[in-house]
This record gives C-alpha cells, structure tokens and sequence, in this order.
C-alpha cells in the first residue's frame, strides 16, 4: 500500500470531502489504517479505510452501532459524517484524562447502556464485523447457546486458532460451552458494545467518556464488563468495577466469570493476529479445568 496520508486522502476525495490538506497517522488501530485529516476551514475528522474491506457493508454496520449505542443506550459516541465501503469518517474525539472521576463517569454511562437496553433475545438485526472477521448475530432465545456458538466455537475454524490450539484444548473449549449453564448466571441480554477493551474508550471536548469501534449485539452486560477487566485499565480506573458492580448490583462472585467470558475476544485476538500477545496461553489456561485427564 502506498503512504497512508495519500491513501486515506484518495479515500476522502472519493468521498466527496475534497478539502483536505494533511493528515496525520493515529495510533492504536489493529484492523484499519487510520488518521486525522485536518480541513482547509483548520476543523478536522477521523478517517479510517480498509485497503481490502471485509465486506462492503463494514463500516455501514459500525456506523450503525454508534448510532444505536447513543440513541438506545445513551452513550457518547463519535458523529458518523460519512460510512462507505472503502472509509469511515467521525468527528474527532480525545484522548481520555487520566482521572478517577472520569473512570466513575464511565461506569454510570456503562450501567445506564446496559441496564436500559433490555431486549427479549440475543442476537442483533444483522451480522457485523469484529476488527476484519464477522461477528454473527443470528438471534437466539438462549443466552448459553448464543454465546456457545457465535461466541466461542465459531472461531474453531479459523487457520490460526487451528494452529494455535490442539485437539485436546479444542475438546476441553467444547466441554466448557456444554457446562455454561452451570458457570455463568442465566441473564437477560441488553445492548452491548462488543469491542470494549480500554483503547475503545476516549474522551468528548469537555471531558466525558466517549466510545468507539462497536461490534454491538444483544447479549450479556458482562461481555464488555469483561473485555475492560482484562485489558489492563489503568490505575485511576480502579474504583470504576466496584462502582459498575454496585450500580448494576452485580453478585459477589462475577471477577471469577470474567475469564469465561473473555475466552471470545482472546479466540478473535488469535484469529486475526500472528502475534496473539498471550491469547493462547490465557486461552489453555481457562480451559485447564475442563481437559481431561488421562
């Protein structure tokens, strides 16, 4: 691929946004290539493109997680200026402040999407996508057997969960979507983010949380709740679980479900990265129970 200024600019020309005069790479995306492009009236956007898109209607469906995390959940989220096959263009959002209060404004918004978005079944009106691979969202009425199948096995298939995982951890992963019942609480399903790891969190103007890159589903609270607790939160975020929990009135016992819970986005990591950064090792090690022994 050539530069990724001159790429993206194509991408925004084509767009029909003509008045750009630089852009500025982003950090941080592993799906997309991504930048600030800065406009000729000195305001500027968030522009990102997929050299090869996944499907053509990638960024429409993440277009329209935004919208529905903010008009449904009530959530911060970038305005969509333009959602097309090949770019995606939002207005721009801030690092988030290093700040304990922040954390705590976080997770009434968090509790607020979830506890207000309650749904009859799990599943979303159309397949979306999770970084470059499709997140199936075929509705269920059973919550373990959505999250057995579209959660967890369905990344057995894939070339380098294949080679990453033996038999014997593929046996033991099967074992534990049969035990779900038994593991997780029966919960009702309500909106949820679906990427929600903290480099999915940023900041409005003025300070107040803001999130990015949905892959929304009706599913359990817990999915994101999970994907923030095992993404290493800094440590102004401490009191933000324990506040989450309170507000949401979590049972004692949910940090012990987060791996559960979790083993998703691990099995997503090792799909579409050769570096997994440990997914497979923190993937054998949840599954360890469940192996039998000879």
């Amino acid at each position: 691929m050539k530069d990724p200024a001159s790429w993206l600019s194509e991408r925004l020309s084509a767009a029909g946004i003509t008045d750009v005069v630089s852009i500025e790479p982003a950090a941080g995306g592993l799906a997309a290539t991504a930048g600030f492009a800065r406009r000729a009236d000195g305001t500027s956007v968030f522009v990102k493109g997929f050299a090869e898109p996944p499907s053509d209607d990638a960024f429409e469906a993440e277009a329209e997680g935004l919208v529905a995390l903010r008009t449904l959940g009530g959530a911060v989220t970038p305005e969509v200026l333009v959602a097309g096959r090949d770019v995606l263009v939002l207005s721009v959002l801030q690092p988030r402040p290093a700040s304990e209060a922040f954390w705590e404004e976080l997770a009434h918004a968090l509790a607020r999407l979830h506890t207000s978005t309650s749904h009859p079944r799990f599943g979303w009106h159309r397949d979306n996508w999770l970084g470059r691979r499709r997140q199936v969202n075929r509705w269920e009425d059973d919550g373990f057997e959505f999250f057995a199948r579209h959660r967890l096995l369905r990344w057995l298939g894939e070339p380098r969960v294949e080679a990453a995982l033996d038999p014997a951890d593929r046996s033991a992963l099967e074992r534990l979507c049969d035990r779900l019942p038994e593991l997780l609480p029966d919960k009702p399903p309500c909106l949820t983010h679906g990427d929600l790891w903290t480099q999915n969190v940023l900041a409005t103007a003025d300070g107040r949380p803001a999130l990015i890159d949905p892959a929304v589903s009706y599913m359990w609270a817990e999915v994101d709740l999970a994907h923030l607790w095992t993404t290493v939160p800094p440590p102004e975020a401490h009191a933000f679980f324990d506040l989450y929990a309170d507000l949401t009135s979590l049972d004692r016992d949910w940090r012990e479900r987060m791996p559960i819970l979790q083993l998703r986005q691990h099995l997503a990591v090792i799909a579409q990265f050769d570096d997994d950064w440990g997914a497979a090792d923190l993937v054998r090690a949840t599954l360890a129970p469940f192996r039998r022994r000879a």
